[in-house]
């Protein structure tokens, strides 16, 4: 399957603790789960007011109907065609 980076505009999410991290983790869950296995949710990264967010999906329409879904606005979708990581400089 296709892996995607969103990055969605979220105000102050880096200002979630606790029960709203959690709340905020299982709206997307249950969208994935409405939508089934053809999409995925690997890790999120959160910094100032914005949330990156790996995905792995059959399609990025998939991508944009979990963020109607969840909530979560799709800001920008991103194909990664690959990874680059220390151990490729390793060869």
């Amino acid at each position: 399957m296709p892996k995607y980076m969103i990055e969605r505009e979220v105000p102050e999410v880096e200002k979630l603790e606790g029960r709203d991290r959690q709340a905020a983790a299982m709206k997307s869950v249950r969208a994935l789960r409405e939508i089934g296995p053809e999409i995925q949710w690997v890790h999120s990264y959160i910094s100032n007011n914005k949330t990156h967010c790996v995905y792995v999906a059959n399609n990025e329409d998939l991508i944009r109907e979990h963020a109607e879904r969840s909530g979560f606005p799709a800001n920008k979708i991103i194909e990664i065609k690959w990874i680059l990581e220390p151990v490729v400089a390793e060869g």
